[in-house]
């Protein structure tokens, strides 16, 4: 098995996915609904990275480098329009995660992701959206003490810099809330019912 060829192929597929982004960025265009260019990127780089992980497993640093392991999180993390796939994933990390073969704020993020995407309050209040006051805001979670305290555990800041964090990355990259908030929200809840997320 050639880890290293593996690794490289990883870290295209994150390159690719991250320079489609900066682009969207450049223009404007980030967070005004899944661009579908972004979404094909996704689709295809799911495809490969299961390949890749039927036959390897988890690509833990152990086995495909630092770099190559965190990008294939970040092509996990996106991969939204595969439900399976993203469960699949959360349960192979879980137990690289218990071997400590792998990051336990990796795992976090994922599990809230897919929390958000199940409408089910997230743990670590990792995941962020719009709200109707036009601000980014924490999707639900169940209790801001346990949160936090779930978040310091694992080597995380307070939600609350985080959120601070996320409102001045997202001016940085000059993200704007959508313009009709209550019709974004139904195209979301389609969206997630179209791709299985929920019924």
């Amino acid at each position: 098995m050639n880890y290293k060829e593996i690794a490289k192929k990883i870290i295209e597929l994150k390159n690719a996915d991250l320079e489609y982004r900066k682009m969207l960025i450049e223009n404007g265009q980030l967070g005004k609904g899944y661009d579908e260019e972004m979404a094909k990127i996704h689709t295809e780089n799911t495809k490969i990275l299961n390949e890749i992980i039927d036959t390897i497993g988890y690509p833990t640093t152990g086995k495909v480098g630092k770099e190559a392991s965190e990008s294939a999180w970040m092509v996990i993390q996106h991969s939204i329009a595969q439900p399976d796939f993203m469960r699949k994933c959360a349960e192979l990390l879980k137990n690289a995660v218990a071997e400590n073969k792998a990051d336990q704020k990796n795992l976090a993020y994922l599990t809230d992701r897919i929390a958000v995407f199940e409408d089910k309050p997230q743990l670590y209040g990792t995941q962020f959206d719009w709200d109707i006051n036009g601000e980014l805001t924490p999707n639900h979670f169940d209790d801001l003490t346990k949160v936090n305290q779930r978040r310091k555990s694992i080597g995380l800041n307070s939600l609350e810099e985080q959120t601070d964090i996320i409102r001045k990355q997202a001016k940085n990259e000059n993200q704007s809330p959508p313009t009709d908030f209550e019709k974004r929200k139904r195209e979301i809840e389609n969206w997630k019912k179209t791709v299985g997320w929920i019924k």
